[in-house]
């Protein structure tokens, strides 16, 4: 680790010089952690990001989904912000569309 801090001598009587590392290595580093923080931490959230528009913007009478909070029903209304899901026979809920985590397969509610 010693390439990364240059050494400081505190004399005239230095003795051997020391080679430095090239100024081009730093930026070798600086370009791989670049790299590594794209593939690791970017591009993932970006993905999923882009998964979580597109499930908002399928949603459809019909779908039966599930909250983030773990409310599962079946969507009765659609509207720009808010989606109206019915979670039994006599109860419905109107709840954002961001809360909505994930769209179930059709007749999963009945299994449950």
């Amino acid at each position: 680790m010693s390439f990364l801090i240059p050494a400081a001598f505190a004399g005239e009587n230095v003795g051997p010089a020391v080679a430095a590392a090239p100024d081009y290595m730093s930026f070798v580093f600086l370009a791989g952690f670049l790299v590594i923080f794209y593939l690791m931490i970017w591009r993932p959230q970006a993905k999923r990001a882009k998964e979580q528009k597109n499930l908002l913007g399928g949603l459809q009478k019909g779908d039966e989904v599930v909250t983030s909070g773990g409310i599962a029903g079946k969507i009765v209304k659609v509207s720009d912000d808010f989606v109206v899901i019915e979670v039994s026979d006599t109860v419905e809920l109107k709840i954002q569309k961001m809360a909505i985590a994930a769209t179930l397969p059709k007749g999963t509610l009945k299994a449950i």
